[in-house]
């Protein structure tokens, strides 16, 4: 099985299907592509239609998009545990990763995932903070009904929680103001052994993309 990323900078689509993989111990080889250079869009057509990260292949098999992605590895996997097992929990689970995937594109324009940014301040308007608050919103609704099944929103590990830490990255790096419970899932996130390492390979990297870097 072979993953092929973009920046870990700044690619937060490529976190999510990465920090699965990971969290779910499934083997695969790592391939990165610096994105917006001379050759990546090429490079990246040559592997997926969309010419987009991140894209899965295994066994013949391609798979782009980061939601389809986590659909494929849920139905490889004996135990289907990608998703919360119980049915209203994997409900909930996919319906806000849904929304994470389809939504929110004014909190991704103004505050773009980028490791290197911690402790930038950035001025947003009303539209980035609905997003916060509905973001904050979901965030405090899973716990509140999984805080005594674990950490995580539906208590495990899960997709739901791939697909919103990068959205975990942002909220640290530009110091938004969150509530005490945002702020205990936040912490427990970031304080996992592979976002530490994504983190810290993303803070290695020298290739700079200048519509990533805001605030100050």
């Amino acid at each position: 099985m072979e993953l092929i990323i973009g920046n870990k900078c700044y690619s937060s689509w490529s976190l999510r299907a990465w920090l699965l993989l990971r969290h779910f111990c499934i083997p695969f080889e790592e391939r990165r592509i610096m994105l917006y250079t001379d050759s990546s869009r090429d490079e990246l057509l040559e592997l997926s239609p969309t010419g987009m990260v991140p894209v899965l292949k295994d066994r013949g098999v391609t798979v782009w998009d980061s939601l389809a992605i986590m659909d494929y590895l849920e139905d490889i996997r004996d135990d289907h545990s990608i998703w919360p097992v119980e049915r209203v929990a994997r409900a909930h689970a996919r319906s806000i990763s849904a929304e994470m995937h389809s939504g929110f594109a004014t909190l991704r324009e103004k505050l773009p995932m980028n490791c290197k940014a911690e402790g930038r301040a950035v001025e947003w308007d009303d539209a980035v903070s609905a997003d916060i608050a509905r973001i904050q919103q979901i965030w405090t609704n899973a716990r509140k009904k999984h805080v005594e099944d674990g950490p995580w929103l539906f208590g495990a590990f899960s997709a739901a929680d791939a697909m919103f830490a990068p959205v975990v990255l942002r909220f640290a790096s530009y110091r938004v103001q969150v509530s005490k419970p945002v702020a205990d899932y936040m912490a427990h996130v970031m304080s996992d052994a592979h976002i530490r390492e994504w983190i810290l390979d993303g803070q290695a990297e020298t290739e700079v993309i200048e519509t990533s870097e805001v605030g100050g």
